[in-house]
Order: C-alpha cells, then structure tokens, then sequence
C-alpha cells in the first residue's frame, strides 16, 4: 500500500506539473500574440502617421509653391500696370533724336582661322629609316656586311617614297590653303562693298535730309517712331506724311487695342483647393486706364517727334489714333478713329509733360477724344490721312509732258473757278461763283441742304506757289462773320504756316492746303496735278 500509495502521488504531481507547464505555455502564448498584436498595430500606426507626415509635409510645399507663384504673378501684374501707368513720363527720360549716321554698320574685321591647314605636317625623319649597324660578334658573322648594306638600301627607298608622298600631300594642304585664303578674301571684299554701300545709301539720305526732302523727312520721323520701346503687345505701325509748304506732319498712329489693360486685378492663392485663382478688374476701372493709356499713346508719340526735330522740320504735328477691330456684324477688319488733334511746336514743348494729367492736357490742346474709346465711338479726323499725299512735283522731268492731268498752276483764273465751283456741286453743294478776286482766287458761295448740319458756306481759293498767310485766313473768319454763313471754306495750291492753324482752331473754318485738293478732285473724278512752274 505504502508503495502504490506513493505512486499516485507522484503520478499526481506529474499530472499537476504537467497542467502547470500547460498554463505556463498558454500565457507565454497569449502573452505572445498579445505583444504580436501590439507590434502590429504600433506598425500601423507608424505608418500611418508616416503618411500624415508625408501628406503634411506634400501639403506644406504645395502651398509654398502656390503662394510663391501668386506673388510671382501679382508682381508681374503690378509691373505691367506700372509700365502702363508710365508711358508718358519713360518716354521723357530718353534721348530721341536719331543720327543717321548711326545707322552705319562696323566696318567688318574678320579674322582668317584655316585650322589644320595652317600647321604643316612634319616631314620623314632620316634617322628614323636608319636600321641598327651590327654590333660584336656580329660583324664577324659571314654575310652580315652584305645584308646590312641591303637594309640599308632598302630603308633608304622607303625614305626616298615617304618623302615624295609628304611633299605631294604638303602641295595639296598648300593649294587648299590658298583657296581658303582666296575664298575668304573674296568673302572679306563682299562684305566691305556691302557696308560701303549701306554706307553710300545712309550718306544719300543724310544729304536728302539736309535738303529738306519730303520724302527723307517721312523716313526719318518714321525711324524716329519705330526705335520707341513699347511693352509687349502694342502694335506700333505708322504712317506718316509731310507737306513741306506749311512744315505740317501728319501722322497716322495704330493705338493698342482695349484688350491691353489686364482683366485681372490680382491673383490669390486657396490652400484648401491648392489652386490660383483670379480677381477681375471692374469693368469700369478698365475703361478709365485705357483711356489715359489713349491719350499717353498720344502725347508720347507727340512728344518723341517734336524732341527729335533739331533741324526744324515740323512748325505743325497732326495726330490720328487709330486702333484695328474686327466688325461682329461683318467679320472685316476695321479701323476707327479714337483721338486726333493738331498742333505746333511752340504750344506743345511749353507743357511740362512729367506733371500734366493726359487726358487733361489733350482736353487743354482742343483734341477730339472719342467719347467712349472702349466701345470704338469714333470721332472725325482732323484731317484725313489720305489727303496728305504730297502731290507737288519741282521740276519738270522727261516723262511729265506724256502726263495728261491739268496742271493747277497753269489754269486761268476764269478755269480754276469754275473747277472750284464744280467741285463743291459734285460734292452735293448748291454752289454758285461769284467775282473772281485780284489775286487770282475765286470766291464761292455755297449751301449745304442737309436738315441742321447744312447752311451757307463761304469759299476762297487762293492759287499760291508761296505759304498762305494769316491774313487771308482773318478775312475768311470776317466773311464768314458778316455773311452769316455757317462755315468757311480757304483752299490753296500750296499750304498753310503755323499761325494760320492756330488763328482757325476752334472756329467754322477749314483750311486745305494743294495735296488736300487734289484729293478732293480725285474723290470727284478729276484727276489734277500742281506743278509749280519755273519763273
């Protein structure tokens, strides 16, 4: 009994330790798992706040990178605005007279560089073909003398047909040499007739400007517009013309179109959308800036001109803007008329442009300014562009006796009257002549039938080779004055001076100068010259 009883127990205690091993070995497990799964999900979470980071991080030079182009963009937009704004006065801060001479270009100074041609190549050394003379023993061996003295030979050959082979490819780098050389002389002489007559050209016009010609005046004022600096996007065309009898240039200048005034006023960057978005400009701040953007566009350009005449060319400056549209209704181009004026020279350079309003200014020098520019309202030139074409002709040439035109100059009182009188009938006037004057002219009294716009119109025409004076202009204003006519009409075969501009600005007077009638008579089917004869 003693022995079973003490087998139970040790069989109970086996069980017991096994059952405790069990235990242990279930909470090693889950002690296990549980620490599995606490890695898990602290790997998790890593990751996850990696990604948060990240994201963050993403967003953050995402959001830099948009505010820096904001700021990029606002500063580009103010710089544009102000380069706008400052039109006038950078235009004042440059030196605008233009030196034909420096048209010349440098004379060319070209280097000849042959390159590989120019290095010889070095000719065959004799030692280099020497073989080795026997040395020792050698020379007691039997045939040795012999056999050296064929090497020898033979080494001296091979000399002889390299040296022959490198002369022959020395003669041909020399002939390619020298027809570089040649090649490049002759390019050398292009170049130089080439400069020497750019150089003759620019001399030509330098004299044709001193001489005053018409049309060496237009292509240096011409030049004078196309050397200012615009901003981007301005059209910058020109045409213009010079009528010598009153020292007048008329220029007809392309205006920038409405679009040249940003739609934007700024640009913000929306960090919860990570995007740029625009602010507009109001509309009605738009049409403000491009009307003094007009009238900058205008003084400026009056400005540049009279600057740049030191001779004295201009006494008169006439000034079209004209911007370029397209017609919704037709779908042509279109040009209208936004702003013209005329004025002289000594008007003009008393204004201290760098203080003046634009738009005030112009209103200061009686310039027809479109009322609403941005809607292409136009106004009427103040003279036509197309009745500038200088039409004079100074001397008589061989083809001028096969030109069948009547010459002006060469009618008879009584014949330019009635020209005179026809003129203004074909142009929808009830025109009737009256006594001829003692100069020559003709006076005309007409009427214009059309309902308010219409009434009687006093002509005088003066048939002058010399510049009309400002009397002759006074006594229209008197006739007009006293015969109670609506306007006044003074045509001549010449031109008008300075004085006579200024004394009918702002009267119902019309002063066309012999170019202007030409026009005229053209528009009416006739086609006339004015040559002025030689006394």
């Amino acid at each position: 009994m003693t022995k079973r009883g003490g087998f139970v127990r040790a069989m109970a205690q086996a069980q017991k330790e096994a059952e405790r091993k069990r235990e242990q070995q279930a909470r090693a497990l889950q002690k296990a798992q549980s620490e599995g799964a606490k890695a898990v999900v602290q790997a998790k979470k890593a990751k996850e706040d990696a990604l948060k980071a990240e994201k963050k991080e993403r967003d953050r030079l995402s959001a830099e990178a948009g505010i820096a182009q904001v700021n990029l963009q606002n500063e580009e937009l103010e710089q544009s605005m102000l380069r706008l704004a400052t039109l006038l006065t950078d235009a004042l801060k440059i030196q605008h007279f233009f030196d034909v001479q420096t048209l010349k270009q440098p004379l060319p100074n070209p280097v000849f560089t042959p390159g590989s041609l120019a290095i010889p190549e070095p000719p065959p050394a004799p030692y280099l073909y020497q073989p080795p003379a026997p040395t020792g023993l050698q020379k007691l061996l039997p045939g040795t003398k012999e056999k050296y003295t064929q090497e020898v030979a033979k080494a001296q050959e091979t000399f002889r047909i390299h040296t022959a082979m490198h002369a022959a490819r020395e003669q041909e780098r020399l002939r390619k040499l020298a027809e570089a050389r040649a090649a490049f002389e002759q390019l050398v002489l292009r170049e130089y007739q080439q400069v020497r007559e750019q150089y003759a050209e620019i001399d030509a016009f330098q004299r044709e400007l001193d001489a005053r010609s018409p049309a060496a005046i237009v292509n240096y004022f011409t030049l004078v517009l196309g050397a200012s600096a615009y901003p981007d996007g301005f059209p910058q065309h020109a045409k213009v013309a010079y009528v010598p009898e009153s020292k007048q240039l008329v220029v007809e200048y392309d205006l920038p179109a409405f679009e040249t005034i940003p739609e934007m006023s700024g640009f913000k960057y929306i960090k919860t959308n990570d995007e740029i978005t625009t602010t507009p400009r109001p509309m009605a701040q738009r049409k403000l800036l491009y009307a003094a953007l007009v009238a900058q566009v205008a003084l400026r350009t009056l400005y540049e001109l009279f600057a740049a005449d030191r001779k004295g060319y201009i006494e008169t400056l006439v000034f079209n803007g004209y911007v370029e549209s397209i017609d919704k209704g037709t779908g042509r181009s279109v040009r209208t008329c936004l702003i013209t004026l005329r004025t002289n020279r000594e008007t003009f350079m008393a204004l201290d442009l760098s203080k003046v309003d634009p738009q005030a200014c112009l209103q200061r020098l009686n310039a027809s300014v479109s009322k609403s520019p941005t809607e292409l309202v136009p106004v009427r030139p103040v003279l036509e562009f197309s009745m500038v074409d200088s039409r004079f002709i100074e001397e008589t040439d061989v083809l001028s006796g096969l030109d069948q035109r009547p010459n002006l100059m060469e009618l008879t009182p009584s014949e330019f009257e009635s020209l005179i009188t026809n003129l203004f009938q074909k142009m929808g006037l009830e025109a009737r002549q009256t006594q001829a004057s003692r100069d020559g002219g003709v006076d005309c009294v007409a009427f214009d039938p059309r309902p308010i716009f219409g009434g009687k119109v006093v002509i005088q025409a003066k048939r002058y080779k010399d510049t009309v004076g400002v009397s002759a202009v006074r006594d229209l204003y008197g006739t007009v004055m006293n015969e109670g006519a609506s306007k006044g009409i003074l045509i001549t075969t010449s031109g008008f001076g300075k004085a006579s501009f200024e004394f009918a600005e702002g009267k119902p007077l019309e002063l066309l100068s012999g170019s202007n009638l030409l026009h005229l008579l053209a528009e009416a089917g006739t086609e006339a010259k004015i040559e002025m004869l030689h006394e």
